[in-house]
């Protein structure tokens, strides 16, 4: 297994302003490939960074055979073949879906999700994230509605150490150390939702469905929670009435949606490169 992700702070510009858009959204994928000066790009969405050796080596077999030969890692974790021939696409798509690097070919921009790398590999945290993965990752896929998010929007899965909740997502899971999990909505709201940790997926999915029914997005005018000018707030109390008993809204400090004793290398540090010790005598590697 390997799991990449980059822990670049969030730039306040860039949640600071409602823009008017004048076009679509444009950001490439693995089907839609973009046009660069050195040729056509493709992006691949890797949820939560994280590949299989043979995914791994099905990368690098097509960035040899119809790219640069380099397999480019971006700021979430995700992968993009740079160099690409334009009429590669199809070629492209069918290496990949060998590979089930495309379990959704509708669906395939909007698997944006960064998880915390080393969750249930070094021993802090509250524990292995790969569960709330799948599911969130499964359920976006079948639903019928959330093909329609931009590959802008961002999930962020955090164990409680912090490594990944502050990097902005539209929707933030945080697991804690009681059994429950903390869903924010936007990087900015001051309100968390607090719900059992089995329904947290379904939550961060329903958030971001809620999201689409916004008259803002429904118009194309949005692409992110940040963007919605009147706050998260509203969107958060009908993701609870949606929820039902199994959400609760709460200020963000009643929550303390970071625990302590939950660190490891938070979102200004990382990981120190080299062997990372496992809680069960495994070990994990940890590369720049």
């Amino acid at each position: 297994m390997l799991a990449a992700m980059c822990t670049a702070p969030v730039r306040p510009s860039a949640l600071d302003t409602t823009p008017m858009r004048d076009r679509g959204d444009a950001c490439p994928g693995a089907l839609r490939l973009h046009t660069a000066d050195d040729g056509a790009l493709a992006r691949v969405r890797v949820p939560g960074g994280i590949l299989s050796a043979a995914q791994a080596r099905a990368l690098a077999r097509a960035a040899r055979r119809l790219g640069d030969g380099e397999l480019h890692l971006t700021s979430r974790g995700n992968v993009q073949l740079r160099g690409l021939r334009a009429d590669c696409g199809r070629e492209l798509a069918e290496l990949l879906d060998a590979a089930g690097l495309l379990p959704s070919h509708r669906h395939e921009r909007v698997r944006n999700v960064v998880a915390s790398p080393l969750a249930g590999l070094d021993g802090y945290g509250h524990g292995d994230l790969r569960p709330w993965l799948r599911e969130l990752d499964g359920m976006l896929c079948a639903s019928e509605t959330a093909h329609a998010l931009s590959g802008r929007f961002l999930f962020a899965l955090d164990d409680g150490r912090g490594d990944t909740a502050g990097l902005g997502a539209d929707v933030t899971l945080t697991a804690r150390g009681d059994g429950t999990a903390a869903l924010r909505i936007g990087p900015r709201s001051s309100c968390v939702l607090q719900l059992p940790s089995s329904d947290a997926p379904l939550a961060a999915l329903r958030t971001a469905e809620a999201f689409l029914r916004t008259p803002e997005a429904r118009r194309g005018e949005l692409w992110r929670i940040a963007e919605l000018p009147g706050g998260a707030e509203e969107l958060a109390q009908e993701v609870v009435r949606g929820l039902g008993a199994a959400a609760v809204l709460r200020s963000d400090s009643a929550v303390g949606a970071s625990e302590d004793g939950a660190s490891g290398g938070g979102a200004s540090g990382g990981p120190p490169p080299g062997v990372v010790p496992g809680p069960r005598g495994d070990a994990a590697l940890s590369v720049l």
